[in-house]
C-alpha cells in the first residue's frame, strides 16, 4: 500500500509519501513559524493564505519524486484543527485524488501524532511489523503540543479510548504563553528551554495540579499555572526578573512536566503497560521526554517517542496513521469527507 498524505491543521503545509513495506518516502514541510512569529502568534487567516500558496507548490515537488507512482490512496487531516486551514487541506486532497484517481479519506491529527511513535518501530522490520506491534501493546500515550494535551491507550486489538485531557490550554500553549509573560518572543517554548537550562528548580513556586486528586478529575488544566506565574511576575521588585530568570524557567518547566507526569504515572501504576509513548511538539522538550522516559523505566515498560521530525505537525504521522488504523479513517464507508475541527480523538 502507498499512500499520499497532506496536513494543514495549524500552521505547517506538508505532502508526504509513505509505502506499507518501505516506511515514509517522503515529507516535505513548510512551517509558517517566521511569519507568525511576526504577530506573536497564529493568525489564522495569514495560515490558511499560506497554505493556499504552499501545498500546491509541495504538490508539485513530491510528484517529481521517483516514489510518487503506483499510489492507493490519498489522505489528508480533516480535524481537528482550525477550519480554514483544513478547508484547504481537503481541496487540495479532493484534487490529487480526483487526478490519480484512487480513493480520498479523511485522517484524525490526534491519532496521527498518537500513533507517531510507532513509525521507528515499522521502519526497523516493515515486514514484521504486526508482530512486533503485539509485544509493545497495550500502549498508553501522551500526546502533547500547543493545541492538544491528551493521555490515551491503545489495546490489543489497536482500539483508542482517551484517558484524559486538558479542559482549558495545552501544555505547549502554556509553555508559549508563560514564556511571552517572561519577555520571550513566539514560539517562546524552545526559549524558555533554553533558559531553564542550569536553573534551579523550586518545585513548590507554581502549581501542577498536586492538589486534586487523580482518581476524581483526571484531566488537565494549565490556566491556573499561567495565572500564578503572572502573579509571581508582579510581585517581583524591579531588576530581579532577569536575575532569576533561569530558575523561574526551570521551575514553571518543571511544573508542566509534572502534571503531564502524574497523570500519567497515576494510570501507569494501575495497568501493566507494555510501552509508554511521548508524542507531539511538546515532545520535542527535552525535561519532559527524560521525565516520560525514566517514568516508563519505572514501570517496565518500553519508552516510545516518534523521531524529531515526525514530532511536530507532518503529513508522514498522518500517512502512517491509515496505514497503522484504515478503520479509524473518515469517508470510508462512502460518506462525504467531513471537517470536523473539535478537538477530539474521534
Amino acid at each position: 500500500m502507498r499512500i499520499l498524505a497532506l496536513e494543514s491543521s495549524c500552521d505547517e503545509s506538508s505532502i508526504a509519501l509513505f509505502d506499507s513495506e518501505a516506511g515514509v518516502l517522503e515529507n516535505l514541510i513548510h512551517s509558517q513559524i517566521d511569519l507568525h512569529a511576526l504577530y506573536g502568534g497564529v493568525v489564522p487567516d495569514l495560515a490558511s493564505s499560506e497554505h493556499l500558496k504552499k501545498l500546491p507548490a509541495l504538490m508539485s515537488k513530491i510528484s517529481k519524486s521517483e516514489h510518487f507512482k503506483n499510489i492507493d490512496m490519498v489522505v489528508v487531516t480533516s480535524g481537528p484543527g482550525l477550519p480554514n486551514c483544513l478547508a484547504i487541506g481537503v481541496a487540495c486532497a479532493e484534487a490529487a485524488s480526483a487526478f490519480l484517481k484512487v480513493p480520498l479519506f479523511g485522517a484524525n491529527h490526534l491519532r496521527g501524532h498518537a500513533y507517531s511513535p510507532f513509525i521507528p518501530v515499522h521502519a526497523a522490520e516493515p515486514k514484521n511489523f504486526d508482530k512486533n506491534l503485539l509485544d509493545l501493546l497495550p500502549h498508553l500515550g501522551l500526546a502533547v503540543s500547543g493545541g492538544n494535551t491528551v493521555l490515551f491507550e491503545i489495546d490489543r486489538e489497536k482500539k483508542v479510548r482517551v484517558i484524559a485531557e486538558t479542559v482549558d490550554d495545552a501544555a505547549g500553549e502554556a509553555l508559549d504563553k508563560g514564556a511571552k509573560m517572561l519577555g520571550m518572543p513566539y514560539p517562546g517554548a524552545p526559549l524558555l528551554e533554553k533558559a531553564a537550562m542550569g536553573g534551579k528548580i523550586d518545585k513548590n513556586l507554581f502549581p501542577y495540579g498536586q492538589n486534586r486528586k487523580i482518581d476524581e478529575d483526571p484531566n488537565f488544566s494549565f490556566s491556573g499555572l499561567k495565572t500564578s506565574l503572572r502573579y509571581f511576575i508582579q510581585k517581583l521588585p524591579e531588576g530581579e526578573l532577569e536575575a532569576r530568570m533561569p530558575d523561574i524557567c526551570a521551575s514553571y518547566q518543571f511544573a508542566v512536566a509534572e502534571q503531564l507526569r502524574r497523570r500519567t504515572d497515576f494510570f501507569a501504576k494501575r495497568k501493566r503497560y507494555a510501552s509508554i509513548g511521548l508524542s507531539g511538539g511538546v515532545s520535542n522538550n527535552g525535561a519532559v521526554v527524560s521525565v516520560f522516559e525514566n517514568t516508563a523505566k519505572a514501570r517496565g515498560a518500553e519508552f516510545l517517542v516518534a523521531p524529531r521530525e515526525y514530532r511536530g505537525d507532518n503529513a508522514a504521522m498522518i500517512a502512517f496513521s491509515a496505514f497503522f488504523d484504515p478503520s479509524s479513517l473518515y469517508g470510508r464507508t462512502g460518506e462525504a469527507l467531513k471537517i470536523d475541527s473539535a478537538r477530539e480523538m474521534a
